[in-house]
């Protein structure tokens, strides 16, 4: 029966985002469906193809590996910090010191043009499979590895290029996305091979979603990448790029290390304001899970399993994704309460895996505010809610499936 749920969940997420579409006569079926059905094709073969299977699990392999690299260097400078958690690392030596070598490693690949030549052809291929505009394909692929705001500022050319509508499509598909910086600290929350999963479905998913919600046809004309990222002019000596990434990494971790700080104690203080009303269940966790219920019961679980995963989906809307794995990161590496089973430990960390949340909708907003004209920016600013549902529907439909095969 949860099984038949789960499936049933797919057509009916699709079917939600056709009807919130603000033009459904422009909606391109045939692409949108090739989309969906590439998607599918690759939760199956990430999740019950031996081959598949192998090769996410190599690549979160690959993660920990950079993450034990990473270790060496915490240990030499704060050795006691690698054993303070009842004799293992901590949220910060675990998942945001490592970022100190990882996010550096990927500027690496970048200023010697290895990542934005794969970034090029994957999307030109992915364009050409799935019919959908060059830079959209493009952008979808270019987001998984640099993060929304870092590739839209790279972009600038093409965003004043591109019409307001365009823009909001990219602005919509940006609420999905990840940096591939930060996905070693994920593998060390949640498991690997579900995060390293969740990025092609959510690349797929953001493409797919933003054509439904904001269709847009492009004229054969305006169906070119005007600029693909600055490289342009001389590049900056090597050791000085270096230690520019390095100081841009530290400031990564400070942030994020402060903002999930700030929404943890802004959770409680909430919650004890709450608590003055008299009513033990009024609660922020309980909060979240009546309004998110619905959706966490269509991606196959019981009522009561539900409404728990309901909460926590809930909470990382609000909040973040790191708020979330560094409260679920014991139990579900362990196998523990809900994440006895398989499936809802994929189906979770699928659904964490972008920074889909209210603090990424401030972030794109005010990135675009630098980058196109007031016109524009106006536009998108004024469909936010777009944008927040593009995340959701992106984040269910790749939880389902994923969640499709897992059980």
């Amino acid at each position: 029966m949860l099984l038949v749920v789960n499936i049933l969940s797919i057509p009916l997420f699709i079917f939600l985002a056709y009807l919130l579409s603000n033009d459904r006569k422009q909606i391109q079926w045939r692409s949108v469906s090739i989309v969906f059905g590439l998607e599918l094709l690759l939760a199956w073969l990430f999740t019950n193809f031996k081959a598949g299977r192998q090769a996410v699990m190599a690549a979160a392999d690959g993660f920990n590996w950079l993450v034990a690299a990473a270790w060496k260097g915490i240990a030499f400078a704060f050795p006691e910090w690698l054993t303070s958690n009842n004799g293992g690392p901590n949220f910060v030596t675990g998942a945001l010191l490592p970022m100190l070598l990882v996010i550096p490693l990927f500027d690496i690949l970048a200023y010697f043009r290895f990542l934005p030549w794969i970034i090029k052809w994957v999307g030109r291929g992915l364009s050409k499979i799935t019919g959908q505009p060059k830079f959209e394909a493009f952008f979808s692929i270019e987001m998984m590895f640099l993060g929304n705001t870092e590739v839209l500022a790279v972009s600038k050319a093409q965003l004043n290029q591109m019409s307001a509508r365009r823009n909001m499509t990219l602005a919509l598909m940006s609420m999905s996305c990840v940096s591939a910086a930060i996905i070693g600290s994920y593998t060390q929350m949640i498991p690997g091979q579900y995060v390293l999963t969740a990025i092609p479905l959510n690349i797929l998913g953001a493409i797919a979603v933003a054509a439904l919600l904001n269709p847009t046809k492009v004229d054969a004309k305006d169906d070119e990448i005007v600029q693909v990222s600055d490289d342009g002019g001389k590049r900056e000596p090597f050791f000085s790029f270096l230690s520019g990434s390095i100081l841009g990494a530290g400031k990564m971790v400070l942030i994020i290390a402060a903002t999930v700080i700030a929404f943890v104690s802004l959770g409680e203080l909430i919650n004890q304001i709450l608590g003055l009303v008299g009513l033990k269940w009024l609660t922020l966790e309980n909060i979240f899970g009546v309004i998110m219920f619905p959706f966490a019961w269509l991606l196959g679980f019981s009522v009561g399993d539900a409404f728990q995963l309901a909460q926590y989906m809930g909470t990382k809307l609000v909040t973040n994704e790191f708020v979330v794995m560094g409260e679920v990161s014991k139990n579900m590496m362990a196998g523990k309460g809900l994440f006895a089973n398989d499936h809802a430990r994929i189906v979770l960390s699928v659904f964490l895996t972008s920074f889909a949340n209210f603090g990424t909708i401030g972030m794109i907003i005010a990135c675009f505010k630098g980058l196109v004209s007031p016109e524009k920016n106006d536009y998108i600013s004024a469909r936010v809610p777009y944008m927040l549902v593009a995340g959701i529907l992106v984040s269910l439909i790749s939880a389902a499936m994923a969640g499709l095969f897992v059980w």
